[in-house]
C-alpha cells in the first residue's frame, strides 16, 4: 500500500518536470501534479480510503484546471488579433505555416499555440 502511495505522489511531479513546452502544456502538468496529490490525501482519508481512484480523479481536475488558468495567464493558448502581447501572424514558407511573437518574453509560438523557439534570455 505505502508502495502504491508513494508512486502516486512522486509520478505527477516527474511528468510535471518535464513538461516545459507550452503554457497549456506546462500548466496542465504543474495542475495534474498538485491535483493528484491532494485527491490521494482525501481519497486516503475520506470514504473507503483509496488514494489511488482520489489522485485519479483529482490529476484529471488538476490537468484541466491547470492548463485553462495557465493560457488565461498567458494571454491564450492560440493567437488572438486582440491580445496586444501577441505580434501579428506571419508566414513561414519553410514549414507553410503561420507563427507569431509573445511580446513579453520574445518566444514565437504557431498560430495553434505550439512553442516555435524559446523564450529569450533576460
Amino acid at each position: 500500500m505505502i508502495r502504491t502511495v508513494a508512486l502516486t505522489l512522486i509520478a505527477p511531479f516527474a511528468l510535471a518536470a518535464c513538461a516545459t513546452t507550452s503554457p497549456g502544456v506546462s500548466g496542465a502538468a504543474t495542475g495534474a501534479a498538485i491535483g493528484a496529490v491532494g485527491g490521494a490525501i482525501i481519497g486516503n482519508n475520506t470514504g473507503s480510503g483509496d488514494a489511488r481512484t482520489g489522485a485519479i480523479i483529482g490529476g484529471i481536475g488538476g490537468a484541466i484546471a491547470g492548463a485553462a488558468i495557465a493560457c488565461n495567464r498567458a494571454g491564450g493558448c492560440r493567437h488572438n488579433p486582440n491580445n496586444n502581447r501577441h505580434s501579428e501572424l506571419y508566414y513561414d514558407q519553410y514549414s507553410g505555416r503561420y507563427w507569431y511573437e509573445d511580446y513579453d518574453t520574445g518566444a514565437t509560438y504557431w498560430q495553434n499555440g505550439e512553442p516555435r523557439t524559446a523564450p529569450r534570455r533576460r
